[in-house]
């Protein structure tokens, strides 16, 4: 029983700090823009969670980013003009997901490997991520983005994927593969202590 306890209470600890993490993070972005692109390291933080501890960890450090973007991010305020419901319901469901799915796929892989899963982790997360942001646009905004000025599918499309996520998601993406061998360092390193 004692044994069983420690180890929650190791869990619950790691998941306050990578809490605490997120927020940072996110808050940092949201205040510090780099132009063209925020600099969104969120996402490590969720694959390192989502590896440790469960994808139901992953889904609460997603679902705590997308709290964040809500209450913090200057972007979000013209969404939330539109279609303050589907503003909320398009945020929090793309970090509960990437968070939640990072944690199956690597539950599902680590039998394969840590390196193997650890990878495929921090590769899905920001696809989820993007991915749900894209199909958000596409079912809520479109006659958001219209108002803008930005007609026709191809115009749409390219604002989308190229102005509003490319950039983003690239950076996401690179860096979470070139941080996944980090990533495998410090799960090896929590499997070796517990």
């Amino acid at each position: 029983m004692k044994e069983n306890t420690r180890f929650n209470t190791r869990k619950l600890v790691l998941l306050a700090l990578l809490t605490a993490i997120v927020i940072i993070l996110q808050v940092l972005a949201a205040v510090l823009p780099v132009y063209p692109f925020r600099l969104n390291l969120v996402l490590v933080p969720i694959v390192i969670g989502a590896a440790l501890i469960s994808p139901l960890a992953g889904a609460w450090l997603g679902l705590v980013f997308g709290g964040v973007v809500l209450v913090s991010s200057p972007d979000v305020i013209p969404f939330m003009t539109y279609s303050p419901l589907a503003t909320v319901a398009v945020i929090l469901a793309r970090g509960l997901l990437a968070g939640s799915v990072t944690g199956f796929i690597y539950k599902k892989l680590e039998e394969k490997g840590m390196t193997i899963a650890a990878i495929a982790a921090a590769a899905v997360c920001p696809i989820v991520n993007t991915g749900i942001f894209i199909a958000g646009m596409y079912i809520f905004f479109i006659p958001l983005l219209n108002e803008w000025g930005v007609a026709g599918a191809s115009d749409i499309a390219s604002f989308i994927f190229l102005g509003m996520v490319g950039f983003n998601f690239i950076f996401e993406f690179a860096l979470n593969i070139i941080l996944s061998p980090s990533i495998v360092r410090l799960i090896q390193y929590n499997r070796s202590k517990m």
